[in-house]
């Protein structure tokens, strides 16, 4: 196939020849993910480093800087973004000639057969030999730096396990002081007085709206965020919002309060992380962005098989609520976290957390909901989110966080790693991925009021 490569991309790919000047490498329309090579930039305040690994391993930059007595972490977005528009490309691909750099190449790659670089984020990559590459690459020094993907065993489907293995954390963790913090927090705080209150409302059948406005006014800061929702431009309410009466009876109905009222008044019991990883969407942005989906989502099921609506939403608002909690608990290693994070973000969350941790996100806020005793159906969308085979009880609602998340991801929405859709996901939640492709570019067109809802959320 042909394709016009970037001018940088040609020079640096020059002493790539035979010994006719024949270019060594051809291009092919996607890549492999076993011949998948990439290079991560670092920096710190002795210089940069980049850093050729390959495509399915994780890159441990703390071990790497261990080893190396230095403190790096990825570059910044901004200047990277900056370095791949002056080189025309859209992802850096793992030449180390483009920057001059020095540069590190984790001896797992010289076990490839075959190099795949990618240059833009889809579509066709370079494909070369392995000798060929060695001629970029030979004298550069070797370094380990990695853990491959498959020996990091993130527990997805055996919830039953999760104590154990949150127990197991903390015996790795050689600080008494951590170890005590994380013990007390899967016990503490106590659920929010709002929320033992709203939790009493939604198991009540003589529930009215009164009882939920009385609940909500209690709080001076909530029913504040509610009005100021109920008053947002995404609604366009008739007429002034001028109480929480206004907000439930006119606009936002007894259910969607209960449920905002519930994901406030648990984000507020933990507090927001100072150190989060560069780029990072922020906690309220991705519990806003998550919950519109699943509601989305579950309103457009069939009848009968149509999950609750609300459960839906509140699961979507809580879904990263372990997030804080690792950053609560884990104060001195999340910024570990968050470094290998920025250097992986391309690897899904869960397996940086586990190989640093020993435990993810997932499994520590579904413990401490579970504690909490909030439903069942948002403790298993929780813990299950990550893992699409998932099919036991309450399956429905981790299904519909997991596929909001990756129509999400797709329309540019920074939740973490793509991972396409298969057929079947959309059949086994009886929805039509054309209707559901409108809806979710409908939604991806108001982009500027959701993200004023999240900025409410977290004033």
């Amino acid at each position: 196939m042909t394709t016009q490569l970037p001018l940088a991309l040609i020079d640096a790919l020059k002493t790539v020849s035979d010994s006719e000047g024949v270019p060594a490498y051809q291009m092919q329309s996607e890549s492999s993910p076993e011949n998948a090579v990439r290079m991560v930039p670092l920096e710190d305040v002795d210089g940069k480093l980049q850093v050729i690994c390959r495509q399915v391993d994780l890159l441990d930059v703390t071990l790497l800087n261990k080893q190396l007595g230095r403190d790096f972490r990825a570059i910044n977005r901004r200047e990277l973004r900056r370095l791949t528009s002056r080189l025309e490309v859209q992802t850096l691909p793992a030449l180390p000639s483009l920057t001059g750099w020095p540069s590190l190449v984790d001896p797992a790659v010289d076990g490839l057969n075959r190099i795949n670089l990618s240059f833009q984020s889809q579509g066709p990559v370079i494909d070369m030999t392995a000798a060929a590459y060695r001629e970029l690459t030979g004298d550069i020094r070797r370094f380990t730096t990695t853990t491959p993907q498959s020996s990091i065993d993130v527990n997805l489907s055996e919830p039953e396990l999760d104590r154990e293995q949150v127990h197991d954390a903390i015996k790795r963790l050689t600080n008494l002081r951590i170890r005590q913090r994380l013990e007390d927090t899967l016990e503490l705080p106590p659920l929010p007085e709002t929320a033992q209150r709203i939790i009493h409302l939604r198991v009540n059948p003589n529930a009215v709206m009164n009882d939920l406005v009385d609940v909500v006014e209690s709080d001076p800061s909530l029913a504040a965020q509610v009005v100021s929702w109920a008053s947002s431009s995404f609604y366009a309410a008739a007429g002034q919002v001028r109480s929480v009466h206004d907000a439930v009876s006119r606009v936002l109905g007894f259910e969607m309060v209960m449920n905002l009222a519930m994901g406030l008044s648990l984000g507020r019991a933990l507090k927001a992380p100072e150190d989060e990883p560069d780029g990072y969407i922020g906690y309220w942005q991705q519990a806003i962005w998550q919950a519109q989906s699943a509601g989305i989502l579950s309103a457009m099921m069939r009848r009968g098989e149509r999950p609750s609506f609300g459960l839906a939403y509140l699961s979507g608002l809580l879904h990263n609520f372990g997030y804080l909690v690792l950053n609560q608990v884990f104060p001195p290693h999340f910024r570990l976290v968050c470094r290998n994070l920025e250097a992986n973000s391309e690897l899904d969350s869960s397996l940086v957390e586990h190989h640093l941790l020993g435990v993810t996100r997932e499994q520590l806020g579904a413990q401490l909901m579970e504690n909490w005793g909030m439903p069942d159906e948002v403790v298993t969308a929780i813990r299950q989110q990550k893992n699409p085979d998932y099919s036991g009880t309450n399956a429905v609602y981790a299904r519909l966080l997991w596929l909001g998340r990756q129509l999400l991801i797709e329309r540019g929405v920074e939740l973490g790693s793509a991972v396409p859709v298969p057929d079947d996901m959309y059949q086994s939640l009886g929805l039509d991925p054309a209707a559901v492709a409108e809806q979710f570019d409908d939604m991806m067109e108001n982009r500027d009021s959701i993200l004023a809802m999240a900025g409410m959320m977290q004033s």
